[in-house]
């Protein structure tokens, strides 16, 4: 009950200052021997009742007899809506300021508020670890792709007879196309995961196939349009929506850190594996080299993902089906609960309590203005209009992030060959390393800077 009424009373204040006054609330007082919060976070009695409760509605639940020390067995989880609320809240609390949280955001993947238990049940019907792990590993492969070209474009660009600086274009014409497929990978999500991913792995194939046959054809335009597929066939719109919408909350924080820990890889070992593909052959009168090589190797990659896909993705019900089935799953309750001897939840009804007192005392209309901030935008202009301004100058920042380091990227190759004669070993070695530093630079700001200092 504390740790929901503090959450509440942080919320009013968020809204009335129009700042995220919680967090730095929680962050400085966390650990802070003389604060009050302290009290709160200190729940170990707690956790000793939630225990007890729990051992104790799990023996008559078996009804076996036989009563042992709580201590002598583990903990054993029963299924009670308010011991559920009780862990929920304190997890909430305690967890508010983590790594994890930090790495989901990083990735665009929110927290939301306490789900029901409706709403975890809904959630692991739709979950399935495999294809939690296919969305992954599309999010590596496709950063991989964008990243494996880059020690070896400027090459590629002189052996068509373009200027070395060409590359820029050759690797950013990726980017511009992953523009428009964005739009149409987010809409097509909302009906289907599975087609969407099969969709972009065919388009990343062909892509990296014209990729790699330009050298052959000595054509610079079919190396522009093998690059724009690859950007066509960019999924990661939906890899991040099924992360969202489809994994149940109690993990939505570690998948968000795989999809972010997944991209930084996928950037790192891009150029390392261009650093290994330094050969030379032909068959069939097709050129097999270092320019080359990563259009196959990729293209071979999208193969097997797909034939893996095509076997191990499972689809996740349809929204349409889900918005029938908590009447169902509420009825069905009661009935298991007397079927399996187990009595009702300790406090009854008391989301309906919970719900009406807020009602009653909130009559700001903040849950109506959530519900309306989560409806999509109908057009660019209503977009726009969502935004605050501290959210749009966070957006000019990133893009300046993502502007000088793009720059960074593309251009090191010629730079590097320019002034200090590096070899294209040298450069997927030092690109590499850049892209290592990613995870660990973002521990330090996340678990670190960031609490000691204001956002700004």
């Amino acid at each position: 009950m504390n740790a929901i009424g503090i959450r509440k009373i942080m919320k009013k204040f968020d809204k009335r200052f129009g700042y995220r006054f919680t967090d730095y609330y929680v962050t400085t007082r966390f650990n802070h021997p003389y604060s009050q919060l302290q009290q709160v976070f200190k729940h170990v009695g707690l956790g000793a009742v939630v225990g007890a409760i729990s051992r104790n509605l799990a023996d008559l639940q078996e009804r076996q007899g036989s009563y042992l020390s709580i201590y002598d067995q583990p903990a054993f989880p029963v299924q009670d809506s308010v011991i559920d609320s009780i862990k929920a809240a304190v997890d909430r609390l305690t967890h508010s300021t983590t790594f994890l949280q930090f790495l989901g955001q990083h990735a665009l993947i929110m927290q939301e508020d306490l789900p029901t238990q409706v709403e975890e049940q809904v959630d692991d019907q739709r979950y399935h670890f495999m294809s939690l792990l296919l969305n992954l590993a599309n999010t590596f492969l496709y950063m991989v792709n964008t990243y494996i070209i880059v020690p070896t474009a400027d090459n590629y660009s002189l052996s068509l007879g373009a200027a070395a600086t060409v590359c820029g274009i050759v690797i950013g014409s990726m980017a511009v196309a992953q523009v428009f497929s964005s739009v149409y990978f987010s809409a097509w999500s909302n009906k289907s995961y599975f087609r969407p991913l099969v969709f972009s792995s065919i388009v990343l194939f062909v892509g990296n196939i014209l990729y790699a046959l330009a050298y052959d054809l000595d054509s610079l335009a079919v190396l522009l349009i093998g690059r724009l597929f690859c950007g066509l066939g960019s999924a990661r719109a939906v890899n991040r929506r099924y992360i969202s919408d489809c994994v149940p909350l109690k993990i939505r924080m570690q998948a968000s850190a795989g999809f972010v820990s997944a991209s930084a890889l996928g950037m790192a070992c891009g150029p390392a594996l261009a650093g290994l593909l330094q050969t030379s052959f032909k068959i069939f009168n097709i050129t097999f080299n270092e320019d080359t090589l990563p259009g196959w190797v990729m293209a071979l990659a999208w193969l097997i993902y797909l034939l893996w896909l095509w076997i191990s993705f499972r689809e996740p019900p349809c929204e349409s089906h889900e918005n029938n089935v908590p009447q169902h799953a509420n009825s069905g309750q009661v009935e298991d609960t007397v079927e399996n001897g187990l009595t009702k939840p300790l406090l009854l009804r008391s989301e309906e309590k919970e719900q009406d007192e807020d009602d009653d005392q909130e009559c700001d209309g903040s849950e109506e203005a959530s519900e309306e901030s989560h409806r999509p935008a109908a057009s660019i202009k209503s977009a726009y209009r969502l935004l605050t301004p501290s959210v749009k100058v966070q957006l000019l920042i990133y893009f300046m992030l993502k502007y000088a380091m793009e720059i960074l990227l593309s251009e090191s190759s010629v730079i590097t060959s320019y002034y200090f004669s590096w070899s294209t070993s040298s450069v997927a070695i030092f690109l590499a390393c850049l892209g290592l530093t990613v995870l660990p630079v973002n521990i330090v700001v996340g678990n670190y800077i960031s609490n000691m200092f204001e956002d700004r």
